[in-house]
């Protein structure tokens, strides 16, 4: 019986002392300035998920990304409908078809990486689009151009920087696979905008 007791106790104090290691390593772990400036816990509106989001070193060119590809499709919807210009128009459809594919792409990459991106533009691409959504006719199709214009020289001047100096090999090539098309965007918009003029 005292053989038990003893056996009991040593049980006990082995328990304790692993409990207590066990305690020390978690919170060890759990409290580095590491995993505290790497990780950020978000939830998920829509299913209350926790999802962790390293914060890679392309999150901010992807989150601008994924808001301007965004407004993209939806500045391309609104002048497919309301240009007057049939090269408008065609342009219009062509931005709502490439960059919802490059829209789909991004998101398999930002899932990929446990990047929550934007479910809808950002505010200073949502301005744009209630200004054009308020506008008809030549005015309409001149700002659409001037803005498509605009906005595919930043894009490509950022999608050519990304594609050469973004430190995650991933994102990197993201941005070398979309640039072809988004300068393919640019030269069409200048050779509309200048038969504008």
């Amino acid at each position: 019986m005292k053989k038990l007791f003893t056996n009991l106790g040593l049980i006990t104090v082995i328990a304790a002392i692993a409990s207590v290691a066990c305690n020390t390593a978690t919170n060890t772990a759990t409290n580095t300035p590491t995993n505290r400036a790497n990780v950020n816990v978000v939830t998920n509106a829509n299913t209350n998920a926790v999802v962790a989001n390293t914060n890679a070193a392309g999150d901010p060119f992807l989150t601008e990304a994924a808001s301007g590809g965004l407004a993209e499709v939806e500045l391309g919807k609104i002048a497919s409908s309301k240009a007057q210009n049939a090269e408008v128009k065609k342009f219009a459809e062509m931005m709502v078809t490439d960059h919802s594919k490059a829209n789909d792409e991004l998101k398999t990459l930002a899932a990929k990486k446990s990047i929550t991106l934007p479910a809808a533009p950002m505010a200073k691409h949502e301005s744009v689009i209630q200004k054009l959504q308020a506008m008809s006719g030549a005015d309409f199709d001149k700002a659409y151009v001037d803005d498509m214009l605009e906005d595919h020289e930043k894009d490509v001047a950022e999608f050519e920087k990304q594609s050469q100096s973004n430190p995650d090999a991933d994102v990197k090539a993201f941005a070398a696979k979309t640039l072809p098309t988004l300068k393919k965007h640019l030269d069409a918009i200048k050779a509309i905008h200048g038969k504008m003029k």
